[in-house]
């Protein structure tokens, strides 16, 4: 357990970047061939991937491994499909969760049609994928999906995703770390939520503008990482969604 009180703010436009033809990705964290070594994760969190895909395109089957890897939709959607047999499309307010466990291939794309044929995803799809590590390697690979309300995440907190025990009556989706939470809010302008308490927390702004009690402006892609810190105010100054991911484990903890 980290004792050392930090508030480290990570501009927008610190972040590297991995632009294609058809994507436009922004790390958080070490990813691909945007490797640092004093930037490889916070907590449990190793991936925080701000992405947006053209229409027709996506990423092709490839595979993971002992992974939990969390999609948060914010514009357009996105097909997905795996190994396992699951398939479907992710839009705004589909909480998506795969667990890779012991090997599993996907594939995720802004496909020009939907799996039934009919007519869509004309525009990019802009969404966040996040990764953190399982508490247990080699487990079965899992699939899981649920929608969340857009009335539950107005103006307040709401767990997206979870394996922390206390969450589990009013979690989204169970990811395979006991550890960690991952919640949501869309704020209108002088709404205001308190950050929860814990030993690492990962706040990130993929849409809108706030303001942290102590830190000052934050726009969109901004994102703070706190250790052993927690219960400032997040109010918005415009419209804005914010994702924060509780944490009370690190690396070497699991």
């Amino acid at each position: 357990m980290t004792t050392a009180e930090r508030i480290d703010v990570r501009r927008a436009g610190e972040r590297p970047r991995t632009q294609i033809s058809w994507l436009d990705s922004k790390h958080s964290f070490s990813f691909a061939d945007h490797y640092d070594p004093a930037n490889t994760h916070h907590g449990l969190l190793l991936v925080n991937n701000d992405d947006t895909v053209t229409p027709g395109s996506g990423f092709e089957t490839h595979p993971h491994r002992d992974m939990e890897i969390v999609t948060w939709v914010l514009r357009g959607s996105l097909v997905h499909q795996d190994s396992t047999g699951n398939s479907g499309v992710i839009y705004p307010g589909l909480a998506q969760r795969m667990s890779a466990g012991r090997g599993i291939l996907h594939s995720e794309k802004n496909d020009s049609w939907t799996l039934t044929g009919e007519a869509s995803h004309r525009e990019p799809v802009h969404f966040v994928q996040m990764w953190v590590v399982p508490d247990e390697s080699g487990i079965a690979p899992g699939y899981q999906q649920l929608e969340i309300d857009d009335e539950q995440l107005r103006g307040k907190f709401v767990t997206i995703a979870s394996g922390m025990p206390e969450h589990r009556d009013d979690t989204a989706i169970t990811i395979r770390n006991r550890y960690a939470a991952l919640h949501g809010a869309r704020l209108e302008p002088g709404d205001n939520v308190e950050l929860p308490q814990a030993p690492y927390l990962h706040l990130f702004v993929p849409r809108g503008e706030v303001t942290l009690e102590g830190a000052g402006a934050l726009t969109e892609g901004d994102a703070v990482r706190f250790t052993a810190s927690g219960g400032q105010r997040v109010t918005a100054v415009e419209p804005a969604e914010i994702l924060v991911w509780e944490m009370h484990a690190n690396l070497s903890a699991v």
